[in-house]
């Protein structure tokens, strides 16, 4: 099993990579905040969760320990293959404390593939694994508020102007960090678009 990989990471198409060790080059998925942060031809260093089916073998990659655990536990989650754990790693765990503390499963159901009966069952399963595994929420605690991209707000002012979600959230995440307020940032996302 495959722990961790320190190499040049070499960018695919979004969420995928190269990351050359050696002269050996392997293929990893990561979740969309992580590819977003890493940059063409530099070293990194990404915590490997090597997933091994009889008819598939691959390999997700991670920034820090904690997005891998959470990885992990999420694939032991009924229904909650790699690709979706994937995506719910590339939510901040702020927002999932957010949604877990508050009882929202709304919030989850902007995760792509979650609709509003799995995000009723997810949010049972997280409060599980905040039980279970409160380490891996502890620096999300600190943190306030919520992101842009969750901001359900903005998402719904943003779709009651006819953009559909995946677009919403998309410009959403673009926008800068020091806007604070729902119209601050539904503003900035309508300059964007």
């Amino acid at each position: 099993m495959i722990a961790h990989l320190t190499g040049i990471v070499h960018k695919l198409q979004p969420g995928s990579l190269t990351i050359d060790v050696q002269g050996v080059g392997y293929l990893v998925t990561v979740p969309l905040s992580v590819w977003d942060s890493l940059t063409e031809n530099d070293e990194a260093r990404l915590h490997i969760v090597t997933y091994v089916r009889e008819d598939r073998f691959d390999l997700f990659g991670f920034a820090e320990m904690g997005e891998r655990m959470l990885f992990e536990e999420c694939i032991k989650m009924t229904g909650v293959g790699p690709s979706l754990a994937l995506e719910i790693c590339g939510v901040p765990r702020n927002v999932l404390l957010q949604a877990i503390n508050e009882e929202d499963s709304g919030i989850l159901t902007n995760i792509k593939g979650v609709g509003k009966k799995r995000a009723e069952k997810m949010l049972v399963d997280m409060r599980s694994l905040l039980e279970n595994h409160p380490a891996l929420f502890a620096t999300a605690a600190a943190r306030d508020g919520v992101t842009a991209e969750f901001d359900q707000d903005a998402i719904a002012a943003l779709k009651a102007l006819g953009y559909d979600q995946a677009t919403s959230m998309s410009v959403l995440k673009n926008v800068p960090k020091d806007l604070t307020t729902t119209e601050e940032r539904v503003k900035a996302a309508l300059q964007n678009l």
